[in-house]
């Protein structure tokens, strides 16, 4: 293996992990000269998660996933799951031998696996770092689809059992929203549009003022709580067994997941499949007028979310210099999490990967694949970690410190191209072997 290809490749992610980099720090920017503040990041975020992400699930896995694919996404869930666990076992372990604080395991566990390595993968395409991994034209796709079917599980295990890895710190449940992050007690802006019995007051309407007639508004909220009422006497009425079965299972229901699964149906399903992907001259009938709006809002998701990504970071430096609590930087747990992450990681999955891919034939031949598994499990804790710190009313010091860890974690972004390379390479060493 030549050293200058070495090089190459090197410089690739270099160019790649800055342009994340910067990405990042145009958020820090708008934040720190007003042009977006905490509550409209927290909009943008959900908006994100809960409309733009699903669409990109379904224009990307409805593309790629086929029944000759379809296989292929299983070594996924399985991997996502092991790595997980296994950052969740080691988190508990260091809280209970080295005295950590709680809030170490889901930094441990839980890593940006949606905005960050999609970003990443376009930037590499941009770079031509991945033309020596497949001719494949279609890569960046493929690449992305892998990601977010890793995306999906990471999600719906970080904010359906993160909290409970909190509890630590925590002393007890808050009545919290774990989908939304945010208390209960917070005022839903959705019931203060205009359109209710504040409507005719003199201060006239405002910017959350519905534009839909008051009678169409009226019977939503109406349907909405008809529908939660019937819900919470049927989970009540349920067995204790059945209803923490329930509880267990109902975190996988979510924006995301519900994505996937069109995504998974379409692509399975030949005649959506041909509607929704092929030439107008071959069926597909939905490409053009559909399609393409799923997949243009959907690729908002992957530059919008690292942008939100910035600005969370710069509300949390703010934050953090204001604050009388912020205390000094926990440096043996973000030593700690940064080593797991960015070295420890890639030193278990870029081998694991490479003896799986080259032994056996239970990653079916596929170099994408292989690159992205590598890549899965290693990056800076996800951003979720700021959410799930206010779900359990963490004390002020643990959520300071949670912005330090992720400040720092970001800035070391760059480290990761050292861990691109190990892949790339060790993937590539797989495919000529072959």
């Amino acid at each position: 293996m030549a050293s200058s290809d070495i090089l190459v490749s090197f410089m690739g992610a270099i160019q790649a992990a800055i342009s994340v980099l910067i990405t990042i720090w145009i958020g820090v920017l708008a934040a720190q000269f007003d042009l977006i503040d905490d509550g409209a990041a927290k909009r943008l975020s959900s908006m994100c998660v809960t409309i733009f992400l699903p669409l990109l699930l379904v224009a990307n896995l409805g593309k790629q996933l086929d029944s000759d694919t379809a296989m292929h996404y299983l070594p996924i869930v399985v991997w996502s799951l092991i790595f997980v666990v296994l950052s969740i076992v080691v988190g508990k372990l260091s809280v209970r031998i080295f005295k950590l604080p709680a809030w170490t395991t889901p930094a441990l566990a839980f890593n940006n696996s949606t905005s960050l390595p999609l970003l990443l993968i376009q930037a590499l395409d941009a770079a031509g770092v991945l033309k020596n991994l497949t001719s494949d034209p279609n890569v960046v796709e493929k690449a992305r689809s892998y990601f977010l079917v890793c995306a999906v599980i990471s999600n719906t295990l970080t904010f359906g059992y993160g909290p409970v890895l909190l509890d630590q710190d925590d002393g007890g449940q808050t009545d919290s929203d774990p989908e939304s992050g945010r208390d209960s007690g917070e005022e839903d802006e959705g019931d203060h549009d205009g359109s209710g019995s504040n409507s005719n007051d003199s201060s006239g309407p405002s910017e959350t003022t519905s534009l839909l007639p008051k009678k169409a508004v009226r019977f939503a909220r109406t349907t909405a709580r008809q529908i939660e009422n019937a819900q919470n006497k049927t989970y009540n009425a349920l067995p204790k067994p059945l209803q923490k079965a329930v509880s267990w299972i109902a975190p996988f229901f979510n924006p995301p997941a519900l994505g996937a699964s069109t995504g998974v149906l379409i692509g399975l399903v030949p005649a959506l499949h041909r509607m929704f992907f092929n030439d107008s001259q071959e069926g597909g009938y939905f490409k053009a007028w559909l399609t393409t709006p799923i997949k243009n809002t959907g690729e908002l998701f992957v530059t919008l979310q690292v942008i939100i990504v910035g600005v969370k970071l710069s509300l949390s430096l703010r934050k953090m210099k204001e604050g009388d609590e912020g205390g000094r930087v926990p440096w043996p747990s973000i030593v700690f999490i940064l080593a797991w992450r960015f070295l420890v990681m890639p030193a278990l999955s870029i081998p694991i990967i490479w003896v799986l891919a080259k032994k056996t034939s239970l990653l079916f031949g596929d170099p994408v694949l292989w690159f992205t598994m590598m890549m899965m499990p290693i990056g800076p804790p996800a951003m979720r970690l700021v959410a799930l710190a206010d779900v359990n009313n963490l004390p002020q010091q643990a959520k300071m410190a949670t912005a330090k860890l992720l400040t720092i974690s970001y800035v070391a972004t760059p480290v990761i191209a050292f861990s691109v390379v190990g892949a790339l390479r060790a993937a590539q060493n797989v495919a000529d072997a072959q």
